[in-house]
């Protein structure tokens, strides 16, 4: 494929999917693996091969292939599924030269998916829910109405805002998404991704070994008062939003000899606060300024973090009680549609807050750290 088609295919799949070009995914591997693997090509030939995402193939093989479906949110990850019609986009399938036919059926995101086999779990139950993982957490966040926001906070971290039925298509390198479409109604979403986050605080103990576990971060960072001047820059896999650069490599910056070990934990927690930051200010560049932010993950039981996180982003910061919500809203879903849930507001009376975090920092300390921030960045991306 010619530079110049490549580019035109890529503004489509924008246009179309809400998605930049992954660098390490994309529709166009799909297509490379119909034409190149030699059983991939036997097998389309006799009509025998299939295609779908993980949620698929696990329903495939639940219902022993009585079902080949996927929901919207997983479809709309695919960059193949145009979001503004809810619908595989004939366009760039027949651009890539991808049969329809080898798409699963795309349902809503409560629906019925069929039934387990006897053989695969003892009995047969009823399949009711299927979600993305971070559509999943905003439903177990119940960020159900237009503007709010949750952040998960896992190996890498992810903003994500429930924009309602409106598709807003960022200026600022944010993606746009399906948030869940439930009775056929589609909610919208605008999304951040950070690619490393907690995947840091394993570098820290697996590779660097300066910690025994994730819990130690806590107790090293509150025995020293400031980061020194230290930043790092953990692009281990290149940058995320809003920079989108897969070249980007890790910078450690701001080292004298007083600096220590600690000073490294310290920066690689703080980095992830300073990243979300980045996401916040693309949101607020497209117009969009949220004032509170639902934190989840392993890494929001670290109390200095979720402070640091509200000083940082100068808004609120709330807990919840229950912090691993991909599965929880994951189960909203499937309790909506056999009718445990009657609404959207049901599920939210289950939902509980832990703790609350308010930003307690004076204006001038935040505005340089972020100034040390930016300028860290600047060197990551030369």
């Amino acid at each position: 494929m010619s530079k110049t088609k490549k580019k035109n295919l890529e503004n489509k799949i924008r246009k179309k999917t809400g998605l930049f070009i992954d660098p390490y995914f994309s529709a166009t591997k799909i297509n490379w693996i119909l034409n190149n693997v030699k059983k991939s090509k036997k097998l389309l030939k006799n009509k025998r091969l299939l295609f779908g995402t993980i949620d698929t193939f696990l329903i495939w093989k639940l219902t022993e292939g009585k079902i080949h479906a996927t929901d919207a949110t997983n479809a709309s990850r695919t960059m193949l599924y145009n979001i503004n019609d809810n619908k595989w986009d004939k366009e760039i399938l027949k651009i890539l030269k991808i049969p329809k036919y080898i798409l699963p059926e795309v349902k809503n995101t409560a629906d019925d998916y069929g039934y387990t086999s006897k053989s695969t779990l003892g009995e047969s139950i009823s399949i009711t829910g299927v979600v993305g993982d971070q559509q999943a957490a905003a439903i177990g966040q119940c960020c159900f109405f237009k503007g709010s926001v949750k952040s998960t906070y896992g190996t890498g971290a992810f903003v994500l805002m429930n924009t309602g039925s409106k598709k807003i298509i960022s200026k600022n390198k944010l993606l746009t998404t399906i948030c869940y479409r439930i009775d056929n109604k589609t909610t919208y979403a605008l999304e951040g991704s950070i690619f490393t986050a907690g995947s840091g605080v394993q570098w820290l103990r697996d590779k660097m070994k300066l910690i025994n576990n994730a819990y130690d971060t806590e107790k090293i960072i509150r025995s020293n008062k400031t980061n020194d001047g230290v930043y790092i820059v953990p692009a281990f896999t290149g940058l995320g939003a809003p920079y989108w650069n897969a070249n980007a490599r890790g910078v450690i910056s701001g080292i004298t000899r007083n600096t220590d070990w600690k000073n490294i934990v310290r920066a690689v927690i703080e980095s992830v606060a300073y990243q979300s930051y980045d996401l916040f200010r693309a949101m607020n560049n497209d117009g969009l300024k949220p004032k509170i932010i639902k934190i989840d993950g392993g890494m929001v039981r670290n109390n200095w973090f979720a402070q640091f996180l509200s000083n940082i982003l100068g808004i609120k910061v709330i807990r919840p009680t229950i912090q691993e919500t991909t599965a929880l809203g994951a189960a909203f879903m499937a309790g909506y549609q056999i009718g445990i849930y009657n609404s959207l507001n049901s599920m939210s009376k289950n939902w509980k807050i832990d703790r609350r975090f308010s930003p307690k920092i004076n204006k001038t300390c935040r505005s340089n750290l972020l100034k040390g921030w930016q300028q860290a960045i600047k060197r990551t991306l030369v």
